[in-house]
């Protein structure tokens, strides 16, 4: 019931478009500066589990809307992106990209430089918790939306210069699945598929990690827009 409870939330709070959000949104970040590395915890605003060792993974991860007195986790750096990718064992495929047992995405060797980064910009962020709202003040956030997530990731790779709502992500790139990555949203919610793994905080109520294998089987999986990066 908990989880269920909490993948309902996960799924309903995701950044709608709404005309505040929008103005929100273009107002305070269409000059932000992009994420160079991985973002930096800023002020505390919102409930998660305690901190996390980078050599093990939670068991679970904090979905909140509310303020809490709990630490917030930090992102991964490279390094201990790099040090768990090595943990896992796992190889990298030419074509997929691999999940690892820790909810991490091991990128395929031959994918292009900007699916990569997606991935790479995607396990820094994979455990932080969700807030309605977060990643969309700043990219740099302690806990990231559906959109958010999505738009941090994204502007890590130069594929996007501000943050979007899902709303937004309905008319974006080119229509139909990608190659490498397809984006489905709607006014409701957003999540991809990248190299053939998912990045989704509906995940991240049920596994603890935006990263899963989950299939897109939604009910209503037809009132989402299915969009691509142009060229991926």
């Amino acid at each position: 019931m908990v989880a269920l409870a909490a993948l309902t939330l996960a799924l309903a709070g995701c950044a709608r478009h709404s005309d505040h959000m929008s103005a929100t949104v273009s107002s305070s970040t269409s000059d932000a500066p992009l994420p160079q590395a991985h973002p930096q915890v800023v002020q505390p605003v919102a409930g998660a589990a305690a901190k996390v060792d980078p050599a093990a993974a939670p068991a679970t991860a904090g979905v909140s809307v509310g303020p809490a007195s709990a630490s917030l986790p930090q992102p991964l750096s490279v390094t201990d992106i790099r040090k768990q990718l090595a943990q896992s064992g796992m190889t990298a495929s030419t074509t997929q990209a691999t999940l690892t047992p820790d909810g991490l995405a091991v990128a395929p060797v031959d994918a292009p430089a900007a699916v990569q980064a997606v991935i790479n910009a995607g396990n820094e962020i994979a455990r932080l918790p969700y807030r309605y709202g977060g990643g969309h003040m700043t990219y740099e956030d302690s806990a990231y939306d559906c959109s958010g997530s999505i738009s941090y990731v994204f502007a890590a790779a130069h594929l996007l210069d501000h943050t979007v709502v899902s709303g937004q992500l309905e008319q974006w790139g080119d229509a139909g699945p990608g190659k490498w990555i397809t984006v489905f949203a709607n006014v409701g919610h957003t999540f991809m598929y990248v190299a053939g793994l998912r990045f989704d905080t509906v995940a991240l109520a049920e596994t603890g990690s935006r990263w899963s294998d989950r299939p897109a089987n939604e009910p209503d999986l037809k009132t989402f827009s299915v969009r691509h990066p142009p060229g991926l």
